[in-house]
């Protein structure tokens, strides 16, 4: 599936979402449905050290702007991709990595989008009511993703390097971008991830590499990377929710509330029930 032209952007790239199993595929995540997100569940879900739901209202105030993103404009990149992961922490499911991306030549007609924030500051509702403006406004955008056997194959920084050279690829060959074309990105955190999955055996052949800055707190100053940030959050959560709604098998670790995260509840089934083909078996489950 390529990434959505500018005409009908509703629906993120991706390849084959999760196989008739209920297993997620490997290359890229697709929305599978319009599935209600249950409101209660975050990224903060069941990970310590997250901020509280007072201090997330607080931290709210911080509205993002396209600074960063018009200063690399004026670096002479042709086209600007925030990028942001989601499901770092979970125990089950893949990791996923939103690729928002802007044309440098549409920067000046572009306003930040309304209500847009880091995706963990919103209540599922407001990311799913936001949801096709944020696509709309994207030159293009895609989530990749890596599958939890991926995860612990390779760890869980390779994997989401790799998740997100699958989302770059997506859009990379959705606009035929061939050289001398120049990509800028901006990763949320610290680590940049991603120029170090380049050129492994893993990684996608792309048409041009993207030239990395990397910005803590980039989900909440820039928002092309809030943008990737909903995106890949709805992604991932819709994609949790079908999954534990497609198989009876999976009910017991409700997924559809904690999204793979490690609730009580999630952890008290592993305990009970043992690990599912889904989880990340490497990490400490219980």
């Amino acid at each position: 599936m390529t990434v959505p032209a500018a005409s009908s952007r509703r629906v993120p790239a991706g390849s084959r979402g999760h196989d008739s199993a209920g297993s997620p595929g490997h290359d890229s995540a697709a929305f599978h449905s319009r599935a209600s997100v249950d409101s209660r569940a975050d990224d903060s879900a069941g990970s310590p050290g997250r901020a509280s739901a007072g201090s997330r209202r607080h931290t709210h105030a911080v509205r993002p702007t396209l600074d960063l993103e018009r200063e690399l404009a004026a670096s002479g990149y042709d086209l600007l991709v925030g990028f942001d992961e989601v499901g770092r922490g979970a125990l089950a499911g893949p990791v996923m990595v939103g690729a928002a991306a802007i044309a440098t030549s549409d920067l000046a007609k572009r306003q930040v989008p309304e209500g847009v924030a880091d995706s963990k500051l919103l209540t599922a509702h407001r990311r799913e009511g936001m949801l096709d403006a944020l696509c709309s406004w994207c030159t293009a955008y895609a989530v990749g993703q890596a599958t939890n056997t991926e995860i612990d194959e390779w760890g869980i920084s390779h994997a989401l390097g790799i998740a997100a050279l699958r989302a770059l690829n997506n859009i990379e060959q959705h606009l035929a971008v061939v050289a001398p074309y120049r990509i800028g990105a901006i990763l949320d955190g610290p680590n940049d991830y991603i120029t170090k999955a380049l050129d492994t055996f893993d990684a996608p052949l792309l048409a041009i590499p993207a030239e990395i800055t990397t910005r803590v707190k980039a989900d909440q100053q820039c928002a092309s990377v809030a943008t990737a940030s909903v995106i890949a959050k709805v992604t991932r959560d819709r994609l949790m929710v079908s999954i534990a709604q497609g198989n009876p098998a999976y009910r017991p670790y409700h997924w559809a509330q904690n999204k793979g995260y490690g609730s009580a509840e999630h952890r008290a089934a592993i305990a009970r029930y043992g690990a599912t083909d889904l989880h990340r078996r490497s990490w400490h489950l219980v």
